[in-house]
């Protein structure tokens, strides 16, 4: 044998070679049958041979080798009455085949010669290596001496190309070493199972569990999309497209009975199993037509999922309609096409196309099934992400016209002001912050956060800051004014029906100070909201001990003030808990970070705020945040006079010269006249109706403003002057 191996089979044979063989020489990957050789002595020799074709080395081989192999020599004994035979079969409970301590096949029952495609006598005296001519032959071999060599039963999964399969089968196969009586092995029994089907079953299993993993994980569409696309790939589709409709990434419903024609969709996301998805035609964002006929189009007017196979026919027609999408259908040897429609809640948002064209086997109704299930899941997430998105923006524009458009000019303090959205997928909150004139040229300083996120959160601080600026107007202490706050939630919670955004009762924290300019006090109460920061002209930053009271809505509990004294130029920041609090950072850290970034001079109170949220906020919040930050001024001596006036009416005229002198000396006598009219009515008013001590005072500030007090508990009631 060692004289022919590796030599040219043609001068081997005796005459022409079998026709067949020729016709498979240039068809088929192998070829059995009887050939007529040549001995060396002259004298012909018909034998069995097996020819295999081997891939080519490389494009200058041509056509490739082929592989001859012939057994040396048939079993001497009957096979019939061999006993290893009898024990091997007799314990052989599928495909199976036995063979010798030589590793050459001595049987080989029916079920094994229809797997292989080929018959026993064609198989016989080979090893496994010559009729499976790849790695799987060369790894079986190996685990069957290992079974000679220990006497112990091997197993191994295999990965096969049948003959007459244009799909590779998943085999389970045991090599059991056969013995003698004596324990002696005398052979080795393959046994092997097909698991095609309980492979694929797990596999599917196994791509619907990576499917409810990775898709969906943010409630971005776009994402979404592509979450679904890389899913598929590769163990469902070689390429993978996701096309919406485009009124459903503005948020709309399209509810339409029938998609219009030609249907316009919206390129989203693509995968593919080749580098850079060289397969795209129409790339993401992109609105392309897909004509009636298309597979697309077919999907979405029919509503369910179609497979269709490619032929020469249908690649014709697509090429008369899209001819880019058929260049490169044919260039890639696409030929199998699933097209799933994308359903949620009764709207059809698009389709998702899965294609093939690297394996070979078509889609299977098992296909469609795993494909329209992990689109379903898909599906109803890119719903979830649109109708948050659509929320989103409402609750974006709701808080946006809610939260002060500017904030007043005062005299009191400079201020400026920042306002971050969440980021997360729970939605718009309810933070909020104003800035309200108060008499005296006072300032009222407010921050403020409902619980809960989206329209509901929204509307809710809404009616909070309308509900604040209410009860500023009153001149309400901040105590008090909380109270009268915590009593209007408490009322909201009785009347608000339980939601997705509200889940149990409505809950708000809330800050609110009065700054006073001629004072230059701060009066502050606070409702389970973080405590204020005080940043003085030195450079000093504290955190004022302020009774933190509970949060808005729970009732029965007090709110206490405290007073602090502010030089001017301090910087006083309100915010709310976003701005400090986060999953990978304790509170107290953040609290360190504002006190340094407020520590450090700034040219501005806008530039001053932008630190503050470069510093603790580089990325985008996971809560909303609200800042408002308010440097001080102060009104001195020379802008303001006060007065003691003694409970007589005598003491009007005396108030009217003292006013007048003070407007000569502001160089406002332009204003005197009107003035003396006003403080003449407001101190006869409160000398007839009000208790002393009586007081008026004069505020020279953007404008001039009287203000009469008295010691009577009784609040005056405003009256519009009847026409």
């Amino acid at each position: 044998s060692t004289e022919v191996i590796g030599r040219p089979a043609a001068p081997l044979l005796a005459g022409e070679p079998p026709s067949e063989a020729l016709r498979s020489l240039h068809t088929l990957p192998r070829w059995n049958g009887a050939a007529t050789l040549l001995h060396r002595d002259g004298h012909h020799l018909t034998v069995n041979l097996l020819a295999h074709r081997r891939e080519p080395h490389s494009e200058d081989d041509g056509g490739g080798e082929w592989l001859l192999v012939s057994p040396l020599a048939r079993p001497s004994s009957p096979l019939q009455d061999d006993p290893l035979l009898r024990w091997a079969f007799t314990q052989s409970p599928a495909t199976s085949a036995l063979y010798d301590t030589g590793l050459r096949l001595r049987r080989a029952n029916a079920d094994m010669e229809r797997v292989i495609g080929l018959p026993e006598a064609a198989m016989q005296g080979l090893r496994v290596s010559e009729i499976v001519v790849d790695s799987e032959g060369d790894r079986t071999e190996q685990c069957m001496r290992r079974a000679l060599e220990t006497g112990e039963q091997q197993h191994l999964q295999q990965v096969l190309r049948l003959a007459g399969h244009a799909s590779e089968s998943i085999w389970s196969t045991s090599l059991t070493p056969v013995k003698d009586a004596g324990g002696t092995v005398r052979g080795v029994l393959l046994s092997a199972y097909d698991v095609t089907e309980e492979h694929l079953a797990r596999r599917r299993l196994a791509l619907l569990n990576e499917a409810s993993i990775r898709i969906g994980s943010t409630l971005d569409l776009a994402r979404t999309a592509q979450e679904l696309a890389d899913v598929a790939i590769p163990h469902l589709a070689d390429f993978v497209t996701v096309d919406l409709l485009p009124a459903i990434e503005g948020g709309d419903d399209p509810r339409a009975s029938s998609p219009p024609s030609p249907v316009m969709l919206r390129r989203v996301a693509y995968q593919s199993v080749l580098e850079g998805c060289p397969e795209v035609v129409v790339e993401r964002g992109t609105v392309a037509a897909y004509p009636d006929e298309s597979t697309a189009a077919r999907c979405l007017s029919t509503g369910r999922p179609l497979i269709e196979n490619v032929t020469a026919s249908s690649m014709d027609q697509v090429a008369s309609q899209t001819p880019d999408r058929a260049e490169r259908m044919r260039r890639y040897g696409f030929h199998s096409v699933l097209a799933v429609p994308m359903r949620a809640r009764g709207i059809t948002l698009g389709v998702a196309t899965f294609s093939r064209h690297r394996r070979p086997e078509p889609f299977e109704r098992d296909d469609l099934l795993l494909g329209e299930e992990i689109t379903a899941r898909a599906a109803v997430c890119i719903d979830n992400a649109r109708r948050y998105d659509r929320e989103r923006r409402t609750s974006l524009t709701l808080q946006s016209s809610l939260l002060p458009q500017r904030l007043p000019p005062q005299a009191a303090v400079d201020v400026a002001s920042r306002y971050l959205p969440t980021s997360a997928q729970s939605g718009v909150g309810g933070d909020w912050f104003d800035v309200i004139p108060l008499s005296g040229a006072r300032v009222a300083l407010v921050v403020g956060d409902v619980v809960g996120h989206g329209i509901q959160a929204s509307a809710t601080m809404g009616r909070l800051r309308t509900a604040v600026r209410t009860l500023a107007d009153v001149d309400l202490p901040p105590d008090e004014l909380l109270t009268h706050l915590d009593d209007l939630v408490i009322h909201l919670s009785a009347e608000t029906e339980p939601s997705a955004d509200t889940v149990g009762d409505i809950g708000a924290t809330c800050l609110y100070a009065v700054y006073d300019p001629v004072s230059r006090r701060c009066t502050l109460a606070r409702a389970g909201h973080p405590a204020p920061v005080v940043a003085a002209p030195d450079g000093t930053v504290e955190f004022p001990d302020i009774p933190a009271g509970p949060p808005l809505g729970l009732g029965g509990l007090p709110f206490e003030a405290t007073e602090i004294e502010l030089p001017e130029g301090s910087l006083l920041a309100l915010y709310t808990d976003g701005l400090v609090e986060d999953r990978g950072r304790d509170v107290d850290e953040g609290l360190d970070a504002l006190r340094e970034v407020l520590a450090r001079p700034a040219a501005s109170l806008e530039t001053t705020c932008d630190t503050v949220i470069q510093a603790l906020l580089p990325d985008r919040p996971a809560d909303d945040v609200a800042l408002l930050i308010a440097r001080t001024r102060a009104l001195d001596a020379a802008h303001v006079a006060t007065w003691d006036v003694p409970a007589d009416p005598a003491a009007v005229a005396e108030t009217r010269r003292n006013t007048r002198r003070q407007l000569t000396t502001w160089g406002l006598d332009e204003a005197s006249f009107v003035t003396e009219l006003v403080v003449s009515e407001l101190v006869t008013n409160a000398i007839r109706y009000g208790s002393a001590p009586i007081q008026l005072r004069l505020i020279r500030d953007r404008n001039l403003i009287c203000e009469v007090s008295d010691a009577s508990s009784t609040a005056p009631h405003l009256r519009r002057a009847r026409t």
